[in-house]
């Protein structure tokens, strides 16, 4: 599979059981349908955050095309507060994150303490907390 961003070919790597494909390049990641919630799995608010996905007019962000089925993906809005820009294809085969914004997603649900699904989120993909 190639970055939709780059057109590099995406590294796969798996975490907590979920193949994440990664663009080393520009530092993107794809995750395929579904497997968003299943990161999300252990926060109190994962259905509360998954509602929040909106589509958007996505301004002047240059439009990509989903990896699988080569349609272009749709600029969907997410989380509450500070709502992140997402790419998310039309036919549910999953959803681009630019580099950082797994990170935010992940930021957003309520884990408890010591979460590990962000510690190794941020070890791989560095963390934005100062």
């Amino acid at each position: 599979m190639r970055c939709p961003r780059c057109a590099q070919p995406l590294i796969v790597l798996e975490i907590q059981h979920v193949e994440v494909d990664h663009c080393t390049t520009c530092g993107g990641v794809w995750l395929d349908g579904g497997e968003l919630e299943v990161l999300l799995e252990n926060a109190s608010n994962r259905d509360a955050l998954m509602a929040t996905l909106v589509k958007s007019a996505g301004g002047k962000e240059k439009e990509i095309e989903c990896p699988i089925c080569d349609r272009k993906l749709e600029k969907v809005l997410y989380g509450t507060g500070d709502k992140i820009l997402l790419d998310m294809c039309k036919q549910d085969h999953g959803i681009w994150f630019d580099k950082g914004e797994l990170l935010a997603v992940i930021e957003m649900g309520e884990f408890a303490a010591h979460a590990r699904i962000y510690e190794v989120i941020a070890d791989i993909f560095g963390s934005t907390r100062s």
